[in-house]
C-alpha cells in the first residue's frame, strides 16, 4: 500500500494561512489528524462522500477546508485564521469518515506528518 506524504507546513503568525497537501491518496476517503506535543491525536477533517463532501471538527470549522483533486491524486487542507492552538504535526491517512461523527477509524500507519507552528 502506498503511503501518502504530507507537505506544506511551516511557521506563521496568528491570523495567517497555510495549505497542507497529502499525496498520493490511497482511498477516496482521506482524513487529516493533528497532534501537539504532550497531547493526544485529534481528528481535524475527512472526506465522506464520493462528491468530495467533507466533515470538519468544531475546533476548525469555518477556518479550515479539506478538499481533493483527483487529477493530481492529492488532498488538501486549507487553513485560514490560524491560532496558536492549531500548532501541531498534521498527518493524513485513509479513513472511515461519516458526516455526523467524523473520523471513525483509519487504515495503515501514519506518515511523518508536516509541522505547523503558529506564534507571534
Amino acid at each position: 500500500q502506498v503511503q501518502p506524504v504530507e507537505s506544506g507546513g511551516g511557521s506563521v503568525q496568528p491570523g495567517g494561512s497555510l495549505t497542507l497537501s497529502c499525496a498520493p491518496y490511497s482511498s477516496e476517503f482521506m482524513g487529516w489528524f493533528r497532534q501537539a506535543p504532550g497531547k493526544g491525536r485529534e481528528e481535524v477533517a475527512c472526506i465522506y462522500g464520493y462528491g468530495g463532501q467533507a466533515w470538519h471538527a468544531a475546533s476548525v470549522k469555518g477556518r479550515f477546508t479539506m478538499s481533493q483533486d483527483r487529477a493530481k491524486n492529492t488532498v488538501y487542507l486549507q487553513m485560514n485564521d490560524l491560532r496558536p492552538e492549531d500548532s501541531a504535526t498534521y498527518y493524513c491517512a485513509a479513513v472511515v469518515c461519516s458526516n455526523s461523527d467524523g473520523i471513525e477509524d483509519f487504515y495503515g500507519a501514519l506518515g511523518r506528518g508536516t509541522q505547523v507552528t503558529v506564534s507571534s
